[in-house]
């Protein structure tokens, strides 16, 4: 047999390749080959942390002061636990209780961050107090001291850069982080420039937060049972908005049976929104005469 010519060789070499394709070209025809990268992929929407949040309702007659009132947590974080109850849905009835409160007295306006189970980070409930112009914001939490479950009572937190005690500084530090799903800080923007704006413009909202927590700790003297150390600060993302007074109410310990009933009870509820009523009364009061 005479070998292959050169020439017959590299014809064989082109023709092959090009009787593949019409091999599986015909075959494809008979036998149904699903479309590579449709129906295989699953697509999850992901919430975008620039977007701003919308707007809450605000209720009560125009020209008034307004109160934010922020609960904190919700949605998949349900912030501490504790003796069969979950944070988050104990601060939003105290949130609650508190709008009502306000809203019937009928002297400030009132909005609150959160009226539902929905997450929102810090940056979000300080940008809706900013955007809705308001005069004083108040965040709800409730503390948790792990397997300590004899530490009970309320603390106030106002802002700084300097923790006011390494128990504040972890707390701080435990808030913060819930603005971080799966390891990531989806909240996390603008720290420096929060910092920056801190620096230049919070000297006087410091002030007014300060003589806001004052007022609290002196209108729930004998009504609401407090820490040894009741007032404390600490660097809390959700107090930064650099002209809005901002305090944190640590309403108490949710791992002590005492105060997780009493916050959970409606007669605690009650108790709460009158005396946070009244320094809030008192707090728009002295700011006119001032």
């Amino acid at each position: 047999m005479r070998p292959m010519s050169i020439r017959a060789q590299i014809l064989l070499l082109i023709l092959l390749p090009l009787a593949a394709v019409a091999l599986l070209v015909v075959s494809a025809q008979r036998i149904p080959v699903p479309e590579m990268g449709r129906g295989y992929v699953l697509r999850v929407e992901l919430p975008r942390v620039d977007r701003p949040a919308d707007l809450p309702e605000v209720a009560g007659r125009a020209g008034l002061p307004l109160v934010v009132i922020d609960a904190g947590h919700g949605g998949h974080d349900p912030g501490a636990s504790g003796q069969g109850y979950r944070e988050k849905t104990i601060v939003l009835g105290l949130a609650r209780a508190l709008r009502d409160r306000l809203e019937e007295e009928g002297r400030v306006r009132v909005a609150l961050t959160r009226d539902d189970d929905r997450y929102l980070v810090h940056a979000e409930r300080v940008d809706i107090a900013r955007r809705l112009d308001a005069d004083l914001f108040l965040s709800i939490h409730a503390d948790s001291a792990g397997e300590a479950a004899e530490v009970t009572g309320a603390s106030i937190y106002t802002l700084s850069n300097k923790a006011s005690s390494e128990a504040a500084a972890l707390f701080a530090e435990r808030e913060n982080a819930s603005d971080r799903i799966n390891g990531t800080d989806v909240g996390a923007q603008s720290d420096v420039v929060s910092t920056i704006l801190v620096e230049l413009s919070q000297r006087r909202t410091q002030e007014q937060s300060d003589a806001f927590a004052r007022l609290i700790r002196r209108e729930a003297e004998g009504a609401i049972r407090f820490h040894p150390q009741a007032r404390k600060s600490a660097a809390l993302k959700v107090l930064r908005a650099p002209d809005v007074p901002s305090v944190l109410f640590e309403s108490g310990f949710i791992t002590n049976e005492d105060d997780a009933r009493r916050l959970a009870s409606p007669e605690g509820r009650a108790r709460f929104a009158e005396v946070m009523a009244r320094a809030i009364r008192s707090y728009f009061a002295r700011q006119q005469e001032s």
